[in-house]
This record gives C-alpha cells, sequence and structure tokens, in this order.
C-alpha cells in the first residue's frame, strides 16, 4: 500500500478538492472535516473492532472512511453525490474493505442492503458526520429500521445533540429527546469545533452515541404510535399538558372525563407542562390511553 498522507489532512483535503474542482454543496450540508485526531477519536468513541461491520453516511472524499476501514472488518458507504463517487474510488483504493454505494439513507431498505454486502453474524455500527439540515430524519429512521444495531455513533450540530441527552425541566428537553431516549443510551463523548471543517460551518458539532437500553417491563404499546402521542403532547410546549392532550383527542365531555381519570391514575397534574414529564412517565401515559381504547 502506497504510504499517503491522510486524506483528512488539510493539505490533502484541499489538493483533491483542487484536482475535482470540487466544493461543499450547501444544499447537500457537506462539510469537509480536516482534524485526524478528531477522526479517530470517532473511531475510539465507536469502539470498532475488526469484528465490526460498519455504515458510514455521507463518506465526502473518504476521511472518516478510510479511519474506519483500518479499525473495521467491513465498510459499508452510503453516498448521494454522485459527483464524489469517481473521488472515492481513487482516494480509497488501497482499501479492499470499503464498498460505496450511490443511494440516498432514507430512501434504502437497509436490512436487504446489509443481507447483500455485509458477511451475516458480526455486529452492525453505523458511524457517520451527518447533515445538518437533515439530522433529524436520518437518526429517527436508523432508529425505526428494523435492525439491531450494535452502536449508532454520529455527528451532528451541537444544538440538536443537546436535544437528545436533554433532562425534564430543561429548555432542550423536548419530544425528539423522549422519543429517543425510551429505548436508547445517549451520550455526548466529545465536541467538535466549527473550525476542524473545510469550509467552517456557523455552528460547533458534537459526537453523539446511542446503544440500546436493555428493554424494561414498561414499554410502549407500539412505537409508531408513541412517537406520534409523543408528538402530540409536545405540539404546544407552552401550553400545559391539558390543553395538548385535549387537542389530541378532542373536547367532549366524555373525552375529558375520561383524561382526568387517566391522569389522576398516574398522579400526574394536568397542569403540568409536557417538558416537566420523564420518558418513563410518557411510556406509561401513553399505554393507560391505550389501555382504555383511547389512543389505538
Amino acid at each position: 500500500m502506497t504510504d499517503y498522507p491522510a486524506i483528512a489532512s488539510p493539505a490533502r483535503t484541499q489538493a483533491i478538492l483542487n484536482r475535482y474542482r470540487l466544493s461543499a454543496k450547501k444544499s447537500l450540508g457537506q462539510n469537509f472535516l480536516t482534524d485526524l485526531n478528531i477522526l479517530n477519536h470517532i473511531v475510539e468513541a465507536a469502539q470498532i473492532t475488526k469484528a465490526d461491520n460498519v455504515i458510514e453516511i455521507g463518506p465526502g472524499i473518504g476521511g472518516l472512511t478510510e479511519q474506519l476501514a483500518k479499525a473495521a472488518h467491513q465498510v459499508l458507504g452510503f453516498e448521494i453525490d454522485q459527483n464524489l463517487l469517481p473521488v472515492l474510488e481513487e482516494t480509497l483504493s488501497p482499501y479492499d474493505n470499503i464498498t460505496i454505494i450511490n443511494q440516498d439513507i432514507l430512501k434504502a431498505n437497509l436490512p436487504e442492503v446489509i443481507g447483500q454486502y455485509f458477511e451475516p453474524n458480526r455486529p452492525v455500527k453505523v458511524v457517520a458526520n451527518l447533515p445538518y439540515y437533515i439530522t433529524t430524519p436520518i437518526v429517527m429512521d436508523l432508529l425505526s429500521d428494523q435492525i439491531d444495531f450494535e452502536a449508532i455513533v454520529v455527528m451532528m450540530q451541537k444544538e440538536v445533540a443537546d436535544r437528545l441527552n436533554a433532562e425534564p425541566s430543561t429548555k432542550p428537553y423536548g419530544s425528539l429527546s423522549v422519543i429517543v431516549q425510551e429505548s436508547n443510551h445517549v451520550e455526548i463523548p466529545f465536541i467538535v469545533p466549527r473550525t476542524a471543517f473545510i469550509p467552517q460551518p456557523k455552528v460547533d458539532s458534537a459526537i453523539v452515541r446511542l446503544t440500546k437500553k436493555t428493554r424494561k417491563e414498561s414499554v410502549p404499546f407500539d412505537q409508531k404510535r408513541f412517537v406520534g402521542f409523543v408528538r402530540g403532547c409536545f405540539m404546544h410546549q407552552r401550553k400545559t399538558l391539558w390543553n395538548n392532550l385535549q387537542g389530541i383527542f378532542g373536547k367532549t365531555t366524555e373525552t375529558k372525563a375520561e383524561m382526568k381519570a387517566i391522569l389522576a391514575t398516574l398522579n400526574i397534574d394536568p397542569g403540568v407542562r409536557p417538558e416537566q414529564l420523564t420518558v418513563d412517565q410518557f411510556v406509561m401515559l401513553g399505554n393507560e390511553f391505550h389501555k382504555r381504547g383511547i389512543l389505538n
């Protein structure tokens, strides 16, 4: 293998961009990370080993991909920008354990793709530098897929990372916090300064690690309906839980009586604001509405 400087080194990144006359596309949220130490820390945060199969979203010119390939068994990259395919073919040519496919991760049938490209019976991890504009849809899509990821380690805007990791009664706490934390442990191993990118974004980023929780006794009766229920509860954050519940279920006398009975059963004050409830309280609340035939 030719001893090239790392793809993510500032000099080589700029040389690749110049050679292919590339510039970051704002429409795709492209920023190229040029700090090798940070890339190595990302690989460490994901605890990648030679036993692991890794999915990367948006390889760009291959800076993170290269470091993943050195540590993992196989790497599968989803790159939506067709113009970057010949670049990746060149930059990643020294590695025989990388496959790049030109596909939108949000449109991919991941179980099918994984079955096609990965050897079975190996841990699957997701590691990526996510575009800011589409971070939340990608995270939600990964969590909803029927794939038992061992870990999801992704870089995102720090503000969004804070929402994922927020505690009740704090400003960032909202529906995203509840939905993600219901079934996942959320950690922020470290912050990535905006100065580590070409071009430099306007905000700092954070690395977020998601790992599945061991299933508890109290789980949502239906994950998809639970997500919709929680979003409804946070529809108007300045309003009380009671007002938001009326927005979900209506204001008939019968419905209001049923809602009051459910809140009394769970010792939840109707005047509480949604951001004051814990994740477990949302699960119990949704399950109680389902049990009484209101949320189906």
